[in-house]
């Protein structure tokens, strides 16, 4: 993808993906990478903020003899999805309206 990607952009997907069940970091990654590329690497920076600002939390559980980390979002951590949601239909429809060459007015923003 040639547009950047901000960090918000990257904690709203990780908290979307979470929010539909309790998941581990390689499943989220593969989730994510039906939008848009990201690596294992750049999702666990991710991780470790969203665990830091308490809109997530881990537990490790027993799978094949070895224990993998699962995320589980909070209810903190669905009231920011609640705002990034919100921002995004009002960044999205503005980029559309602009890309396509719409006014606001045009858009209804």
């Amino acid at each position: 993808m040639v547009f950047p990607v901000s960090a918000a952009l990257l904690d709203a997907l990780v908290l979307s993906v979470v929010e539909a069940e309790d998941t581990y970091g390689y499943k989220i990654t593969q989730e994510i990478r039906e939008a848009m590329e990201m690596s294992e690497s750049t999702l666990y920076p991710v991780l470790r903020r969203l665990l830091k600002s308490e809109c997530l939390t881990s537990y490790d559980q027993e799978y094949l003899g070895r224990n993998r980390r699962y995320y589980q979002i909070t209810e903190k951590g669905r009231e920011q999805l609640k705002i990034y949601r919100e921002e995004w239909i009002l960044y999205k429809d503005k980029i559309n309206g602009l890309i396509s060459g719409h006014t606001d007015k045009e858009v209804n923003i």
